[in-house]
């Protein structure tokens, strides 16, 4: 049995999607492409697809991760190809490599986001951002499945900065309202903190509060360098292992709730 790990996003309108629409759509694929799939045991088989940390729905995302098994080899970037063929515009296949490690799941230790705030100025979102950084923790809630959760949005975020704003030119050709570019570097952590805790709390922390929902995408995900603070490759020891390195049958990316298909 084979293992092929891949990454996909979820662009345009396609964010809107949820983890479930995503299933179908990946199902879909693997038929039309006619994958040689492996089968789970028991009374009623399942293609053996397993999910990784999938994005929340409304979030657009470059840095997607699953991993399938197969029942004959084929060659990680052809079989992309051909899957990638099968799938709408905006959930696109981009990368694969053979699973020659395990572990995959441990090296999603953190996630790089951007967040356009559409009508906030930089000057303000700058100093929301000092505000947010200086302050020791910064309590937020979120309703979950359990009730009403408070937890610090602070001490997830490893780093935080204003990018480049734009203001597009209006349809008189003068500008248009402002938008600030927030990028951050989130770790995954229990319970998760989300883009949407982090604004939140700069709300909590400066009173800044865009007048529309912010645009947020997932720039990347994978292992934290705490040196330089980024985000790297979690496909890279994968690439680098040598073949046949893998303890093939063993489980390697735990799914999300539902996520085996």
């Amino acid at each position: 049995m084979q293992r092929i790990r891949l990454r996909y996003t979820k662009r345009g309108r396609l964010r809107f999607t949820s983890h479930r629409d995503f299933q179908r759509a990946f199902e879909r694929a693997l038929r039309r492409a006619e994958v040689p799939m492996a089968y789970s045991a028991g009374f009623t088989p399942h293609p053996k697809v397993s999910y990784a940390n999938a994005a929340p729905t409304g979030t657009g995302s470059e840095a997607e991760y699953l991993e399938i098994a197969l029942s004959d080899r084929r060659d990680p970037e052809a079989l992309r190809t051909v899957l990638d063929a099968s799938m709408p515009e905006g959930l696109d296949l981009v990368d694969a490599v053979e699973a020659r490690t395990t572990e995959f799941t441990e090296r999603l230790q953190a996630s790089a986001w951007q967040l356009a705030l559409d009508g906030v100025t930089p000057a303000a979102a700058e100093q929301a951002v000092r505000d947010f950084l200086a302050a020791d923790s910064v309590e937020v809630q979120r309703q979950t499945k359990k009730g009403l959760r408070t937890f610090d949005a602070r001490a997830a975020v490893t780093s935080l900065d204003v990018g480049q704003a734009s203001e597009p030119p209006g349809l008189d050709g003068t500008a248009g309202a402002p938008c600030a570019i927030l990028r951050l570097v989130v770790r995954h952590v229990t319970p998760a903190v989300r883009p949407d805790d982090v604004l939140s709390g700069l709300r909590a922390a400066a009173d800044l509060a865009p007048p529309v929902p912010a645009t947020v995408t997932r720039l990347a995900q994978g292992l934290l360098d705490e040196e330089s603070g980024t985000v790297t490759d979690p496909f890279a020891p994968d690439r680098d292992a040598p073949s046949g390195a893998e303890a093939l049958g063993t489980p390697s990316v735990a799914s999300a709730p539902g996520g085996t298909a």
